[in-house]
């Protein structure tokens, strides 16, 4: 039985489940056993209630939305068209997108994603143009492509599948275009046939016959997020079932009960797989989903590095073993960034909607800081940066080759940080990550402005001031990180007496006023993380949520010739700050200096070094 929502609920409940960050422990079980699906605790603002200043996250979608609306229409068709037989003009993109390369066509379902985002976000006419021309040409080629051909000896028709019901979902429900919902409706009956009869894992594609083995690389058990909220968003029952039909319960169910099946498995896909646990969760009502999102981002937690990063080889390790240390030395592929961000943002996200434990965005800040906002900028071309590097002679380069997957969610990434920064409910506003900007919320005495001001994370003092039209009562809830023991508030130049926990939620609960000034302080001390619990000798030096990287000396060139350094304990705990973003060490032999990783560009740096 279909059943139709106002698109305002559609776009508050896709809000509520879209995405997240988890916290530094776990949650307990109790707080599980309350959480019902009828009520997450917050929900997330619109794309438009939150304008962010100018810095490095605006920079990072004008960036990427830049390069959106300079590709060719028939260019980002020609793919579909060609396995279809039809007429395609344009210039072949190259690399992974080309109609017969590794993943024909494969970020386009991204990319519009990102599109109908941004319009959201800024209301561009140019870009809702963008968003009108890809649907309509998409749709068009849908109807000249009667048996679906695009997907036949395809070796991602789920992957491409999902992709495409997440940009087209968002350009009907984010930017309002009509006839994204006709051609997510034909996408469906298009793609359906060559999708298999239950989402499989790597290992029974393996055992199924197949040309290679990248033929068993799909990734199937992704699709329940986006039909789920396809059915949130168009009321159309057949996404609901199509979500159930390919929740992963072999992965979910092991997770649910506590067992650790993460190692061995490819590490993007499987934690992003925990968003279509959050989405069933959340559309059928077991807790065995929601057990199975917490637990499975635990067990990922624990095999982190300190950037928050996770999967070297982007496989997940088997815990105890020190396999984390091990492996700076035996690769360089240590973190899938902007695809491993974007789903980690998610999940974190979503879990922290419906928990409302603050801890989620410990990890989510942690993993936006170093990892996908340090990304090298997407390439006209295709050039896209692919792995962070935290090897011991580390460095950012590109992917070898043009468009890879990272080239779609970095895109979707940079559209998103603002649904991260606040959240709310009928009581208060939270304050999730400290990015200067500011949130409108509409409220009985009228429209409420929150905004803030900082130099966050290179600062710890947050400037927040709220705007209203007359006096209103409401909580103020500011995240105190769990490493911010000491942070302090005040309220118009008053210290207040409040507790200011960290790992909480500081509560403010008064009437406000117009022009009352919050100040947040949050202490910045410097602090050793190991690499892992077994190899606690190789430590990162970390100073509130950045990690601080050792740049190599300018001779140190030649990787087969360069050296780690071995520092003691009260060397890396005493570097003095030089400049806005770089610190010194003072060191027997060489000076070393140390950057977050935003402002790494071309230098060889040391994520970790080795305690004497």
């Amino acid at each position: 039985m279909s059943f139709q929502l106002d698109r305002r609920q559609f776009l508050r409940s896709s809000a509520l489940t879209a995405a997240a960050t988890l916290g530094s422990q776990a949650l307990p079980a109790s707080l599980l056993a309350e959480t019902t699906p009828a009520a997450p605790a917050l929900q997330s603002f619109a794309y438009a209630d939150i304008t962010f200043a100018p810095g490095l996250h605006e920079a990072q979608r004008h960036q990427t939305q830049s390069v959106l609306q300079s590709l060719n229409l028939d260019s980002l068709l020609k793919p579909y068209r060609q396995r279809a037989g039809l007429p395609a003009p344009g210039v072949d993109l190259g690399g992974w997108y080309d109609a017969y390369a590794f993943c024909p066509g494969h970020t386009l379902g991204q990319w519009l994603s990102a599109l109908s985002r941004s319009y959201a976000i800024d209301g561009n006419p140019a870009t809702l143009a963008r968003v009108q021309q890809i649907v309509r040409t998409f749709n068009q080629y849908q109807h000249q492509d009667p048996t679906g051909a695009f997907y036949r000896d395809n070796r991602f028709p789920g992957y491409i599948t999902e992709k495409l019901n997440c940009g087209l979902s968002d350009a009907y429900a984010i930017a309002h275009v009509d006839e994204a919902a006709e051609a997510l409706a034909l996408l469906t009956r298009r793609a359906l046939p060559f999708l298999p009869e239950k989402a499989l894992s790597r290992a029974e594609q393996e055992a199924r016959p197949h040309k290679d083995i990248s033929y068993t690389w799909d990734e199937t058990y992704t699709l329940p997020e986006n039909y789920f909220l396809a059915w949130q968003r168009t009321g159309d029952r057949r996404y609901y079932d199509l979500g159930a039909r390919f929740v992963y319960d072999s992965f979910f169910k092991p997770l649910a009960a506590g067992d650790n099946v993460l190692p061995g498995k490819h590490a993007y896909s499987h934690l992003n797989s925990l968003n279509s646990a959050a989405q069933a969760y959340l559309a059928l009502g077991d807790t065995t989903y929601l057990k199975a999102a917490v637990n499975g981002f635990e067990f990922v937690r624990q095999q982190s590095y300190a950037t928050g990063g996770w999967g070297p080889n982007e496989a997940f390790v088997v815990p105890g073993q020190g396999n984390l240390g091990k492996s700076l030395a035996k690769t360089h592929a240590s973190f899938e960034t902007p695809c491993g961000a974007y789903g980690e943002s998610k999940i974190t996200r979503t879990l922290l909607t419906i928990t409302a434990n603050p801890l989620y965005g410990d990890e989510m800040e942690r993993v936006m800081y170093n990892t996908v906002l340090g990304a090298r900028p997407l390439g006209a071309d295709g050039a896209a940066f692919y792995y962070s590097d935290y090897n011991p002679h580390g460095r950012k380069v590109y992917h070898p080759d043009m468009w890879p997957c990272c080239a779609g969610t970095i895109t979707q990434m940079a559209a998103d940080y603002r649904l991260s920064t606040y959240l709310h409910d009928a009581r208060g506003v939270y304050v999730n990550l400290y990015i200067p900007s500011v949130v409108r919320w509409q409220r009985p005495a009228g429209v409420l402005t929150l905004s803030q001001q900082s130099h966050y994370p290179l600062d710890g003092a947050i400037y927040f001031t709220i705007g209203t039209p007359q006096p209103d009562t409401f909580a103020l809830r500011l995240r105190i990180p769990a490493w911010a023991a000491g942070a302090t508030v005040s309220i118009n130049g008053q210290q207040q007496s409040i507790t200011v926990q960290p790992g909480t939620f500081a509560t403010l609960d008064r009437t406000w006023h117009d022009g009352d000034r919050v100040v947040l302080n949050l202490p910045l001390a410097l602090r050793l993380l190991p690499v892992d619990p077994e190899t606690p000798k190789t430590v990162a030096l970390v100073r509130g949520p950045l990690v601080l990287f050792l740049l190599a000396p300018p001779f140190q060139l030649d990787e087969s010739k360069a050296t780690v350094p071995s520092l003691k304990e009260s060397a890396l705990l005493n570097a003095e700050r030089i400049d806005t973003d770089e610190w010194l060490i003072k060191s027997p032999t060489d000076d070393i200096r140390l950057r977050p990783f935003t402002s790494l560009q071309d230098q060889r740096y040391h994520t970790y070094t080795q305690l004497i």
